[in-house]
């Protein structure tokens, strides 16, 4: 049987210096690395996909990194002219309770007060009694207290 023998190939004709620029053209910066990823298209977006790529003559891929560009694009005037920026218009005739904001769920779901005013100042209100869900005069006495205590009525 022959012996094979290992190809020969030509010297590498390169210096450092070559190889130098060669890595720094290919070094590319994180944020344009691209990252192959698949999506699914229900059959209406991809024909619109396709007829858009097919319109621009560019790849369908081009197409849907344009949209994604376009979307994640903040507009010029995003903190100039954002309505939820506006200073909120005072209203004279709100009725709601002075410790609103502190009190939500009692407002919203009759929870009990998590915070009551004792001379002009917010403070916790007394922890729940123990058996307060379960036993109606516990819970009746303790709100009577609660309502007793709050200044903010």
């Amino acid at each position: 049987m022959k012996k094979r023998t290992p190809p020969k190939y030509p010297p590498h004709k390169s210096c450092t210096l070559k190889l130098k620029e060669t890595a720094l053209a290919d070094k590319v910066e994180e944020e344009a690395r691209m990252t192959r990823t698949q999506i699914y298209l229900n059959r209406r977006e991809y024909d619109f996909v396709r007829a858009e790529a097919s319109r621009r003559d560019e790849p369908m891929a081009a197409v849907i990194r344009g949209f994604i560009d376009e979307k994640m694009e903040i507009p010029e005037d995003a903190w100039t002219n954002n309505p939820m920026f506006r200073p909120w218009r005072h209203d004279s005739e709100s009725k709601s309770p002075e410790d609103m904001s502190v009190n939500l769920d009692h407002y919203l779901y009759g929870a009990p007060k998590d915070y009551i005013k004792v001379k002009g100042k917010y403070v916790e209100a007394p922890p729940l009694p123990t058996d307060y869900g379960e036993n109606r005069a516990s819970r009746e006495a303790y709100d009577k207290m609660i309502r007793e205590m709050d200044e903010s009525r």
